[in-house]
């Protein structure tokens, strides 16, 4: 090939509208407030594929954190009420995290990184 159809060739491609696939890199929102890990039955658990980053949105009356109690990372947000804190989980395994405020008994969850 040419360095002359080189550019011809890709104004052509560009031009019928063929789009190049962009590697975006993923993020799981989780919120985080009053009682929003209580569950009747079991542990809510939240399952992403490695490499995405998870966002904590803080809401409520009451402080909380995010603690790792477990896993292939440990890592520990600020306490607040409002805003966020987001992590990008690259090694695979389960974490076990919970509100060191209220206890893993009290506000806990499961996240899954496969």
């Amino acid at each position: 090939m040419t360095r002359k159809t080189l550019p011809a060739l890709l104004a052509a491609t560009l031009s019928l509208g063929v789009t190049v696939p962009v590697a975006l890199a993923a993020t799981k929102s989780i919120k985080v407030g009053d009682d929003y890990f209580v569950r009747a039955k079991g542990v809510p658990t939240v399952t992403v594929k490695k490499g995405t980053t998870v966002k904590w949105k803080f809401a409520g009356h009451a402080p909380h954190n995010v603690t790792v109690s477990s896993g292939p990372v440990k890592f520990h947000s600020k306490t607040m009420r409002s805003g966020s804190f987001s992590k990008k989980l690259t090694k695979k395994g389960t974490y076990k995290i919970y509100c060191t405020i209220h206890g893993a008994a009290d506000q806990s969850m499961v996240l899954k990184v496969k």
